[in-house]
């Protein structure tokens, strides 16, 4: 199977700082992460996990925090059951979210891999534009 990368980035106005505590406050998550609920210690080698609903079933997908550098880098695993797929290591993403202050403006740069497919990696890539767009939005108006 390839093992295809989606990735996105972006620029916020505002210092890594900031950026970072919107990346580790769950209810900051709940409002760019597609209403999810996350639950996590933070602790590298810790448990990660987002709680909703999607299409009017719960869903509960999880993963495991593998660095946290604060206003640095993030990465943790992400498997979900709306996959279809069995929970084993192979079906795991790898998601790091990387963190450039460039003065009051931070780039923020994140990758995914583990995609099986290109239709897979396009969606996935989908899907994190539009949660950096909405990071950006929160994190600026406020």
């Amino acid at each position: 199977m390839e093992n295809l990368t989606a990735k996105a980035s972006t620029v916020i106005e505002a210092p890594a700082g900031r950026v970072w505590r919107a990346l580790v406050t769950p209810e900051t998550i709940k409002r760019y992460m597609f209403g999810a609920t996350v639950v996590a210690d933070w602790k590298v080698g810790g448990s990660i996990a987002w709680r909703g609903e999607w299409k009017g079933k719960p869903y509960e997908d999880k993963g495991e925090i593998v660095r946290f550098e604060p206003e640095h880098q993030l990465r943790y695993t992400h498997w979900s059951p709306l996959s279809g797929t069995p929970d084993t290591p192979e079906n795991r993403h790898m998601v790091t979210v990387d963190l450039e202050g460039e003065g009051a403006r931070t780039r923020v740069s994140l990758s995914q891999d583990g995609n099986h497919s290109e239709e897979e990696r396009a969606h996935s890539e989908a899907n994190w534009n539009k949660t950096l767009g909405d990071l950006k939005r929160i994190v600026e108006s406020t």
